[in-house]
C-alpha cells in the first residue's frame, strides 16, 4: 500500500489524522513506532522526529495540522476545511487552539498519573508493534519513565496547572457547543474534530483504535466524572461522525 500512517497508538495527534483520512474513506497502513526507539526511523524518513508522518505516493508530510491540509488538498472528498474562507479561518484557530490548549495539557496530565501504573501504560505504548515491545518496556521502563518525565516537563505542578488549562478548555468548547451544532459553520469540520480527537484519552471512545483499560487512574478518573455533562458532546461526535 502507497499510504502509510507513522504513528503512537496512544497519541491523540495521531487520531486526528486516523479519523481524517477514516472520514474521507482513504486505505492506509499504520506503521506503530515505540516512544524513544520512535527516534531511529523518524530520524530516516522526516524533518523533525515528531509524529505523526504520512508517507503517501512518495510525498512525506508531518504535523498533524499539516497532514489535515494536505489530505484536503489531495482528496477534496468529504472536506474537513471550510471552502469559505472566513470559516477557514475560524475552523483553523479552533484547530490551534485545541492543539495548544487540550493536546499539550492532556499529555501532561494523563502521562503524569499514567507512568506511575506500569501495567496501564504500557499496552498503550506497544499494542500493535513487534511482539517484544512488552517485555523490553517491562524490563526498561524504570529507565524510560524519568526520560518521558524530563522531555514533556512532567511532575505534580505541571500536571496541575494542564488540569486547569484542560478545564478552562472544556468550558469555552462546552459554552460553543451549547449555542451551536459544530463549531464552525453548520457542518463537522477539522475544529470538531480536533476537539474530540485530542480530549478522547479522558473519555476513550470507541473507534479510537486503542483498547482501553476497564480503569483510569483515580485523578483522571475523577476529573472525568466531573466534566461527564459537558464532556457528551464529544462522545456524541465520537458517534456520529467517527
Amino acid at each position: 500500500m502507497s499510504r502509510v500512517l507513522y504513528q503512537f497508538p496512544i497519541s491523540h495527534y495521531c487520531e486526528k489524522i486516523r479519523w481524517a483520512m477514516d472520514y474521507k474513506g482513504l486505505d492506509y497502513k499504520l506503521k506503530n513506532l515505540f516512544p524513544g526507539l520512535h527516534l531511529r526511523t523518524t530520524k530516516k524518513i522526516a524533518s523533525k522526529t515528531y509524529l505523526p508522518i504520512l508517507i503517501d505516493q512518495g510525498e512525506q508530510v508531518q504535523n498533524s495540522h499539516v497532514i489535515l491540509n494536505y489530505l484536503d488538498e489531495q482528496y477534496p472528498d468529504k472536506p474537513l476545511s471550510p471552502k469559505d474562507p472566513v470559516l477557514l479561518e475560524k475552523a483553523l484557530e479552533w484547530e490551534k487552539y485545541c492543539d495548544v490548549e487540550i493536546g499539550v495539557h492532556v499529555r501532561r496530565f494523563g502521562y503524569h498519573y499514567l507512568l506511575d501504573e506500569p501495567k496501564t501504560v504500557i499496552p498503550f505504548f506497544t499494542q500493535g508493534g513487534p511482539w517484544w515491545g512488552p517485555l523490553f518496556f517491562k524490563l526498561f521502563f524504570s529507565k524510560i519513565e524519568p526520560i518521558m518525565r524530563k522531555v514533556m516537563s512532567i511532575d505534580e505542578n505541571g500536571a496541575n496547572k494542564s488540569e486547569v488549562r484542560i478545564q478552562q478548555a472544556i468550558d469555552k468548547l462546552y459554552a460553543e457547543y451549547q449555542q451551536h451544532d459544530f463549531l464552525v459553520g453548520d457542518q463537522f469540520s477539522r475544529a470538531d474534530l480536533a476537539a474530540a480527537a485530542l480530549l478522547a484519552p479522558l473519555i476513550m471512545p470507541q473507534g479510537y483504535g486503542l483498547e482501553w483499560p476497564e480503569t483510569m487512574p483515580d485523578k483522571l478518573q475523577a476529573f472525568v466524572d466531573k466534566n461527564e455533562i459537558k464532556l457528551e458532546k464529544f462522545r456524541s461526535l465520537y458517534k456520529e461522525f467517527r
